[in-house]
């Protein structure tokens, strides 16, 4: 039985339901994408928050499917990317997050249909377990391109203090968002 935020709110959903979510899903990825910090190799965006998000929010199958739909976009040329389109792009230095970011979604959404999520505590493990997957592809692609060093260095130094207050964001949106839909 699933139990993610989606399914409560939306307990008899259609197809059409589902794929306007999945629709609006990579919209969102798509701007979050689109809020940057330029560093190098792999620039500062909201995309790791709009990952996590949809996984906690529309499941695993929901969620997964949404960032595959958006990858897909990606993978044939349309400009959903922070900062490239195409095969080459996914192959390049921030390959890694991407495949991290399906992961994500994955296992976020797997947790969040088990019923995690709602508190804050399981709220906050949760978006972690996501972000420690995208991190560890990303960081694991980036590492065979520049090599561990560089890669701890310009791949995830400098994300720290943004990526925890995206968590911290996450966290409160997320068990906000719980607390309306169960009243």
């Amino acid at each position: 039985m699933n139990t993610n935020l989606f399914s409560t709110a939306f307990p008899k959903s259609q197809a059409l339901h589902k794929a306007a979510a999945v629709g609006l899903g990579v919209v969102i990825l798509t701007l979050a994408s689109k809020v940057q910090v330029p560093f190098w190799p792999v620039p500062m965006t909201l995309q790791t928050l709009a990952v996590l998000m949809i996984g906690a929010t529309a499941g695993m199958r929901l969620g997964g499917g949404t960032v595959l739909a958006w990858l897909g976009l990606g993978a044939v040329g349309a400009p959903v990317f922070a900062t490239g389109a195409g095969l080459a792009y996914m192959a390049g230095p921030t390959g890694g997050y991407l495949a991290g970011f399906l992961l994500a979604a994955l296992v976020v959404g797997y947790l969040a249909d088990r019923g995690h999520g709602r508190t804050v505590v399981s709220a906050l493990a949760m978006l972690l377990v996501g972000l420690v997957a995208i991190y560890a592809l990303g960081l694991g692609w980036l590492s065979l391109l520049i090599g561990a060093p560089k890669a701890m260095a310009a791949g995830l130094v400098p994300f720290i203090p943004a990526e925890i207050l995206k968590l911290a964001l996450g966290t409160a949106i997320l068990t906000a968002a719980w607390k309306q839909a169960t009243r």
